[in-house]
């Protein structure tokens, strides 16, 4: 189910610096505005698609209406993956420099950043998952300590860390950036064909 172009949709966000590199990769272009909302979501645990999908169905049962969640994992090869989806506990226990550590015994160092945003347009409405990868390797962390694990992520193809790049470098590389631009890309596409030329280009297919 499309949006209505022009209405307003609920990003699933208490993160202001979340927000607003959001907003800074979706650009002018995306066809609907965005309002954040913070929502205390369960700390839903399977694989990422499963965890997406619970979330984003939870908070459109709370917010009553169009609702888009992000889910981030950060996944070591040399861990089978992990610590995944629960990065975020990792992290908050371990900081930057314990993540560092934990592959201290290993030779693989690479890992990958995946971002997932799910978007759901009302109860009973489907979830529709867009995701974004970047391949990089953990490093000691370098760079400003102000947005999670950044600064022991390093790109592959780059000697900075995300924390240490500029901002419009790291938006135009990031997990983030291409889990977005596949969402606008749907959706822009998406609010064309709603348009009287896009229904009657339709019509002439």
């Amino acid at each position: 189910m499309a949006m209505p172009a022009g209405r307003s949709v609920v990003f699933v966000t208490g993160n202001a610096k979340k927000l607003e590199e959001v907003i800074q990769i979706l650009g002018d272009k995306f066809p609907y505005k965005l309002q954040s909302k913070k929502i205390d979501l369960p700390e839903y645990q399977g694989e990422p698609d499963e965890i997406s999908i619970q979330k984003c169905k939870e908070a459109v049962n709370q917010v009553d209406g169009p609702v888009i969640v992000e889910d981030t994992c950060l996944c070591f090869r040399a861990l089978g993956g992990l610590p995944g989806p629960y990065i975020k506990w990792f992290l908050d226990k371990l900081k930057p420099e314990g993540l560092h550590k934990l592959l201290a015994g290993f030779e693989d160092k690479s890992a990958w950043a995946l971002c997932t945003f799910a978007f759901c347009a009302g109860k009973q409405e489907p979830v529709q998952l867009f995701r974004g990868i970047t391949e990089g390797r953990i490093v000691e962390p370098r760079g400003p300590r102000d947005f999670g694990w950044d600064p022991c992520f390093q790109p592959d193809g780059y000697d900075k860390t995300y924390a240490e790049l500029p901002k419009e470098v790291k938006n135009s590389i990031s997990h983030r950036y291409r889990a977005l631009s596949a969402m606008s890309e749907h959706f822009c596409s998406q609010a064309k064909d709603e348009t009287p030329q896009g229904k009657k280009k339709k019509q002439d297919d």
